[in-house]
């Protein structure tokens, strides 16, 4: 029976090479000259420090430029509220979605009965397998899932016949 998986993966490399660009083009702007502004990737989430939330502003735009160009979908973004740091700094946190939630899941399965596709879901984990009758109902099933927005960039991987 033909199956395939949808995925929602985010390349951290890329993530990771679009932060260390935007941190070299901080250091060397005009209007950042002198300020301690700063980024760091931990784990899922990226943290930005700055002076005030105009240069938190330019921070986000400059690196969702840097990933957009280096092919990571913004849906994969979450922007946090500003809070206060220490030293009178604003803090920033932005979360990278990673994984499809349960929540997403149920949604992209419900959506594939209410679109009468030949094709089941079934969860497991942090991914959705789908399996149908034949190939081309699959196929089908995969544009509609492509042209239509969850919330979250998904994949679709490990295609058998």
């Amino acid at each position: 029976m033909p199956s395939f998986d949808v995925v929602s993966e985010v390349d951290m490399q890329e993530v990771d090479n679009a932060l260390h660009t935007t941190v070299k083009e901080i250091t060397t702007r005009y209007d950042f000259k002198g300020s301690k502004a700063s980024m760091e990737r931990k784990e899922k989430e990226i943290i930005l420090v700055a002076e005030d939330e105009y240069k938190l502003g330019q921070m986000i735009d400059l690196l969702s430029a840097r990933l957009v160009k280096r092919g990571v979908d913004l849906k994969a973004l979450e922007v946090g509220k500003v809070a206060a740091a220490a030293g009178g700094m604003e803090r920033q946190v932005l979360g990278l979605k990673v994984g499809l939630e349960t929540e997403v899941s149920k949604r992209m399965i419900k959506f594939l009965k209410d679109g009468k596709f030949k094709a089941q879901g079934s969860i497991q984990g942090d991914q959705l397998r789908v399996s149908g009758k034949s190939r081309d109902e699959l196929q089908a099933a995969i544009a509609a899932l492509r042209g239509h927005d969850f919330g979250l960039p998904v994949q679709f991987t490990n295609f058998r016949d």
